[in-house]
This record gives structure tokens, C-alpha cells and sequence, in this order.
């Protein structure tokens, strides 16, 4: 099988340039995931990142998980488990405005931390958002204007601990999914791993790398690009030994944000494919997607084609 792609960062500065933005097309069409390296987030910022989550988890959310898993007689189950995942949550809001100073819990310097690593994130975001525009043949900022909606984007982060667990084989950390969103960055445990993409009917596992951000691809870019780039479906595996940090960021388009196929694109495509995506309010995408997360995501495309904006033309 091929390696699971990797990119570095730093090559788009160079004669390499070429080269690079070809890979990353290669992982967006037919990976929907890569992992960048030398992406320009201090490692030291990253290492205080992880040290102040794992820290958090243990004064502040171990206990609780533990009682949460006894309670449901999750750590004695017999049968696989389809209504659960193994794993302990919180969430992060930084745009439109932040949620940081509320989250209960939180350390100080958590906190200040945590805006600095998501306002690093947002920058980072944004870039990949503009390579994905130089691929496609799109205007630079398309991708970005096409999330905006009347208050800019929505950016958040999902700080999730996966604990060890006594029966990975019943118990899903995650179960399998779609990212709902538009382009998600993720920083990840580099000891533990779990994380795992559908490929080719294959689970393929997502290397640990140390220091690395995994992006991948949400439903509302496999929209915009019409197909071009998809969504891939993944899914965390619990180990029996050891807690997996996971710190997904998602910047994803404005509530109101009104998403649908880039016309550009089917100018282009108009002759080759006929692959019509809905137009919809992401906001109204998004309910959608709190009630059928683990299921397939065609549905969801299929549900707004009867909606009262219609299907896009592709002439």
C-alpha cells in the first residue's frame, strides 16, 4: 500500500515548490488526509500544549471519565457497544468570539496557551485553505470568502483524552465518521496511536509523528470542490495501554455561511462529470449532521437536494 503522505512544510519556500503542491493534491484527492512537518508552530509551543492537556486530563476529567465508564457498565461490556465512545471531551470556541475565558476548569496558563496555539492554528488553516485554491485553479481566498458568511468563519478545537480500555475489540474510541466541517487540523499524542482512514475498504492507521499537524478534509469542502477532494471516513481505535491526546481544531464556515459547488469548477468539469452537491446553510447542515454523524454521509448530501435551494446546474 502506498505510505501514508507526509508533507513538509517548509519545501513551498524552495525549488521544491512544485513537487510539494503536487503531493499535497495527491493527499487531498485520494487520501482526503496528510500530515505536515516544519509547518512554522513552535515545537516548544506544541510540547507546552501537550504537557498542559495531559496535565488537565489527569487533575481534572480521569476521575470523572472513570465514574461515567462504571456507571454505564462500559468497562465489563460483553457486547460491541454501537451508542458510546471511549473517550473524555471538552471543547474550545475561538471564532466568531472565543469561549476560552469561560470553560471551567482551566489553568491560567492553559488558557493563554490555548489562544495562542488556536490563533497560530487559524493562520496555519488559512494557508492550507489557499493551496487548496492554487490546486484547484480557484482565485487565491476563495475557499476562505466561501466560509465567511456574514461573521467570518467558525473555529473551534475538541480536546479529547482516549484512556485505556479493557475491550477495544467491543468499545470504539470513536466511533466511524465524516468530519462534518471544512478543513480540520489535528495535533495529535505521538506515542499513542489509535487514529485510523478508510482507504481502498482498508483501515490504514494514521502514523504518529512527533511534532506533526494531520489535516484532512470535512463534507463541506467535498461540496465546494464538487467531488473533487471527499471527505474520508475515520475512526480512533482505544488501546489497552496508555491515553491517546487528541486536539482536533476545526475551521469550518460561518453559520449562515451559504455552501455549495464552486461554479468555476463545474465550468471546468461540465464535460467530464455530472455530480451535482446541494446548496444549503451550513447551519442547517450541521443539525442535520447531530443526528446522522455515524452514518453515511450521502444521505445527508441527499437530504438538501429536495431542499429550497435546489441543486446547483452544472451549465
Amino acid at each position: 500500500m502506498t505510505t501514508f503522505p507526509v508533507i513538509n512544510f517548509e519545501k513551498l519556500n524552495g525549488e521544491e515548490r512544485k513537487d510539494t503542491m503536487e503531493k499535497i493534491k495527491n493527499a487531498c484527492e485520494n487520501w482526503g488526509f496528510f500530515e505536515l512537518v516544519n509547518h512554522g508552530i513552535p515545537h516548544d509551543l506544541l510540547d507546552t500544549v501537550e504537557r498542559l492537556t495531559k496535565e488537565h486530563y489527569r487533575k481534572c476529567m480521569e476521575e470523572r471519565f472513570k465514574e461515567l465508564i462504571a456507571s454505564k457498565g462500559l468497562d465489563a461490556v460483553q457486547s460491541e457497544v454501537k451508542d458510546m465512545d471511549w473517550e473524555s471531551t471538552f471543547h474550545l470556541r475561538h471564532l466568531p468570539e472565543s469561549n476560552i475565558s469561560e470553560v471551567p476548569d482551566l489553568i491560567d496558563e492553559y488558557r493563554k496557551v490555548m489562544k495562542d496555539f488556536a490563533l497560530r492554528l487559524e493562520k496555519l488553516a488559512e494557508q492550507l485553505l489557499d493551496l487548496l485554491c492554487e490546486n484547484l485553479g480557484l482565485e487565491k481566498g476563495y475557499l476562505k470568502k466561501a466560509f465567511y458568511g456574514s461573521r467570518g468563519p467558525t473555529f473551534g478545537t475538541k480536546i479529547a483524552n482516549y484512556p485505556p480500555c479493557p475491550n477495544p475489540a467491543l468499545v470504539k474510541g470513536l466511533r466511524p465518521h465524516t468530519d462534518a466541517g471544512g478543513i480540520i487540523l489535528l495535533f495529535q499524542d505521538d506515542k499513542v496511536s489509535g487514529l485510523q482512514l478508510l482507504k481502498d475498504d482498508q483501515w490504514v492507521d494514521v502514523p504518529p509523528m512527533r511534532h506533526s499537524i494531520v489535516v484532512n478534509i470535512g463534507d463541506q469542502l467535498e461540496v465546494i470542490t464538487n467531488g473533487k477532494y471527499k471527505s474520508v471516513e475515520h475512526r480512533v481505535i482505544a488501546q489497552t495501554d496508555g491515553t491517546r491526546m487528541s486536539i482536533a481544531s476545526f475551521y469550518n464556515p460561518g453559520s449562515d455561511a451559504v455552501i455549495y459547488p464552486a461554479p468555476e469548477l463545474l465550468e471546468k468539469e461540465a464535460e467530464e462529470k455530472v455530480q451535482l452537491y446541494p446548496k444549503f446553510v451550513f447551519e442547517d447542515y450541521m443539525k442535520l449532521y447531530a443526528e446522522l454523524k455515524f452514518q453515511a454521509k450521502e444521505p445527508r448530501f441527499e437530504a438538501f437536494k429536495a431542499s429550497n435551494f435546489g441543486p446547483i446546474a452544472t451549465a
